[in-house]
């Protein structure tokens, strides 16, 4: 029996808590006003409060409830700085303390799904876990071979905790919505739910991992494990050391910071033109850093993991989007404007101001304009706040603009790579990664179409 609380009221009575607590301290917040207090003081401590209940909750739920935070943490650099201190330690905390599995239920999973001589699979295998995860934990091991290996085991009940969990979040996922401004929880929340069976199903994770392994096996820049066994709940894959992202945003050096960024950004945009897939969850703990690049040992290569959510997209990322962006850096208003209701991003029954469309569009394409852009916490708290603010144009224009389905896990992990830019302060060339990776944002040269058909 695991220790993941799986029985629905224990779980609902856990997650029901959070919005009676919030409750309260808006009626806490509610009285100090009353006596003179800022409302803009007293609404950042209504928010730091909300976010270490929020976490404390969820990390010892794991589940879906982890999911969620994880979700949310790549988010936090939108918060004001003191309150984002406390939530990112919050977040830390949630990422890397998550309690273990019971060794007996551990060995009763492999015994299961690897056979009664699991053991002889391994030349060792330490049963205390290396990491814990939303849905399993990992182990490191010595494959028959003499591999290196980590062991992802998934949790006994995972699905049910996860639904569980996301269906009560959902329920008072507008009570959630002050942590991160600017933000829509309960679209993020709806996403969440729709990937659970595909992330419980090792057998379609180790199928991203291979494809990404095999693609970037002698890639200079990205290091992605091989797969080594799968089978239900238990998926086997080489092991990788490295430094965690979160310990470079928390420590790294300023160089380390730039060099994570950019090859964060190439394999943001690259990954999906190399296989047809994009890795749908880059929060911090699904990175490292390892030594070994181009430059040799004293560079950096950007170690990649888990592959349980991704995206399919045979042929990469639509064009739509490297058109969109070039069209509205070059001030073409009209042709950006009919290109967004084309694709479904302004509805039929909705007529906006091109104009007033590429107002809101151009402060956030700005890493873009420039050869290099530095990624910060002000500038990402500045969009948040534009974009949140109900007396703000943008606020009022966003509003009335659509996410079309197919476009919404795409402005998810793009939105999401960008937080973690912010959190580095990476210095990265945005533009060069767009250039050669993004399709569409180059316009194609008439020229390149009359050889293909003379050489056709």
């Amino acid at each position: 029996m695991s220790d993941l609380p799986r029985k629905a009221v224990t779980r609902t009575a856990k997650l029901a808590a959070l919005p009676l607590g919030i409750a309260g301290r808006a009626t806490w917040g509610f009285g100090k006003r009353i006596v003179g207090e800022s409302a803009e003081l007293v609404g950042r401590e209504l928010q730091q409060r909300t976010a270490e209940q929020l976490f404390k909750v969820l990390g010892e739920l794991k589940g879906g409830a982890m999911k969620f935070g994880q979700a949310l943490s790549v988010f936090e650099s939108a918060l004001p700085e003191e309150v984002a201190g406390p939530y990112r330690a919050a977040l830390t905390k949630l990422q890397e303390a998550a309690p273990p599995m019971p060794t007996r239920t551990v060995h009763a999973v492999l015994e299961e799904r690897l056979g009664e001589g699991w053991h002889e699979l391994f030349l060792e295998f330490e049963d205390k876990p290396a990491a814990a995860a939303s849905i399993g934990q990992v182990h490191r091991g010595v494959w028959h071979d003499g591999r290196e290996v980590a062991v992802k085991v998934q949790y006994p009940g995972a699905g049910e905790a996860l639904l569980s969990d996301l269906n009560q979040l959902s329920r008072f996922s507008r009570l959630l919505g002050p942590l991160i401004p600017g933000m829509d929880i309960k679209p993020l929340i709806a996403e969440l739910k729709d990937r659970v069976s595909e992330e419980l199903d090792y057998g379609l994770e180790a199928q991203a991992q291979q494809a990404h392994a095999e693609e970037f096996t002698d890639d200079p820049d990205v290091v992605v494990p091989q797969v080594v066994h799968q089978s239900d709940q238990v998926l086997v894959t080489e092991w990788m050391d490295g430094i965690p992202l979160s310990e470079i945003i928390s420590d790294g050096t300023q160089e380390q910071r730039d060099r994570a960024g950019q090859l964060l950004a190439r394999f943001l945009f690259s990954g999906p033109a190399r296989t047809g897939l994009l890795h749908a969850d880059p929060h911090p703990g699904n990175f490292r850093l390892l030594p070994g690049g181009p430059e040799g040992e004293d560079d950096w290569r950007l170690g990649v993991l888990d592959f349980g959510t991704v995206d399919r997209l045979p042929g990469g990322l639509p064009a739509t989007i490297g058109e969109s962006l070039r069209m509205t850096l070059d001030g073409e208003a009209e042709a950006v404007y009919e290109l967004l209701c084309a694709e479904g991003f302004v509805k039929e029954t909705i007529e906006l101001d091109p104009d007033a469309v590429m107002d809101y569009l151009l402060p956030i394409i700005e890493p873009a304009q420039v050869e290099e852009f530095t990624f910060t916490r002000g500038w990402m708290r500045n969009q948040a706040a534009r974009v949140a603010d109900p007396r703000s144009p943008a606020y009022q224009l966003g509003k009335q603009l659509n996410l079309p389905p197919s476009y919404l896990l795409i402005h998810r992990v793009t939105l999401s790579t960008i937080g973690v830019l912010c959190q580095l302060g990476a210095t990265v060339r945005l533009r060069q990664e767009l250039e050669e990776w993004l399709p569409g944002f180059v316009p194609e040269d008439p020229a390149d179409g009359e050889e293909a058909v003379a050489e056709g």
